[in-house]
């Protein structure tokens, strides 16, 4: 049981942000929720997937431009990755800056511990200081990386599942962690068309609707819910006013049910907002990072322009030009 589960065993927050989340209009519950360890696992198969590009491209400008990534990060930076998940695009930096520490941060704590085992063994002599947490909120960093010069890594476009505001707000208590002076490097997805959006979150083996259905298995498991797996599909929308592809689990019919002691109806076609995904271009990722705090250094995108990996440095903040 975590430190922040209740008597139960049961993350309060999981329970309240579900409970609110079907009682609000819309229906959305935050997408933190869908990793647990089956969801984090689910995701790393994503990664795989012919139609999910975001990783092996990102994981190419890595490949094709690590010696240029080093020389600009240089070395003896604590890398601190905010979501690890699994790392594997962690030791293509990890070789490219010679880091003097590596702090993966993720909320599934036992995937977490999974990955590092993985890691360690290519990396024997580096010291590494796991942290189960929310990274989207400020996380106190281990003691021995407190006056390291740092590096924030944060990979697969995972910035682009937080709202505008709340990426701006996550930026700047990203920036609190890592302090003035740090670097960023942050991947960001580029906006395309809807014919290689849409797939990648709708995959023709159905990997992206378990991923995301395993919520109503956990709520299920959980908070003592009630709700009839066969009663929901996963549902992928590309939102052009807001560019943004929206993952929803949709009510294939009328249907009834509990959580965590309370009833709840959803009518045929009504949605579970699950996940954003926005997509940003040139400019609009600049300005993103700098209402964050960063300014760009440097920037290194695929061939055919379709993902982002930019190098950001937080500055000191500045009332003048």
């Amino acid at each position: 049981m975590a430190e922040t589960d209740d008597d139960a065993g049961v993350d309060p927050a999981f329970r309240s942000d579900v409970l609110a989340g079907l009682k609000g209009r819309p229906r959305a519950i935050r997408a933190r929720w869908l990793y647990d360890l089956k969801g984090s696992k689910l995701f790393e198969e994503i990664t795989d997937l012919p139609e999910y590009y975001p990783t092996r491209t990102e994981r190419g400008i890595l490949e094709r431009y690590a010696r240029e990534v080093g020389e600009e990060i240089g070395a003896g930076r604590a890398v601190i990755e905010f979501g690890s998940g699994s790392s594997l695009k962690t030791p293509l930096l990890l070789r490219a800056i010679a880091p003097a520490a590596y702090v993966p941060i993720d909320i599934s704590g036992e995937f977490l511990r999974q990955s590092i085992e993985a890691l360690s063994e290519d990396f024997p002599d580096l010291p590494v200081y796991p942290v189960e947490a929310d990274f989207t909120h400020r996380v106190p960093l281990p003691d021995a990386v407190a006056y390291m010069p740092k590096l924030g890594f944060f990979p697969g476009s995972t910035i682009g599942n937080f709202i505008p505001p709340s990426a701006v707000d996550f930026l700047r208590e990203m920036k609190e962690t890592l302090e003035t002076g740090a670097m960023l490097l942050i991947g960001m997805d580029r906006v395309k068309g809807v014919d290689v959006l849409v797939p990648a979150y709708d995959d023709a083996a159905g990997v992206t609707a378990a991923f995301n259905l395993n919520l109503i298995d956990r709520i299920n498991r959980e908070l003592g819910g009630t709700m009839p797996r066969d009663a929901f599909e996963h549902c992928v929308v590309w939102n052009d006013k807001l560019a943004r592809v929206e993952m929803h689990i949709k009510a294939r019919r009328d249907v009834t049910f509990e959580v965590a002691g309370e009833s709840f109806a959803m009518a045929r076609d009504e949605t579970i907002h699950t996940e954003n995904s926005h997509k940003y271009g040139p400019r609009d990722a600049r300005i993103l990072l700098r209402a964050g705090g960063w300014t760009m250094v440097r920037e290194w995108t695929d061939e055919a322009d379709q993902f982002a990996l930019i190098l950001a440095e937080a500055q000191p903040e500045r009332t003048a030009p």
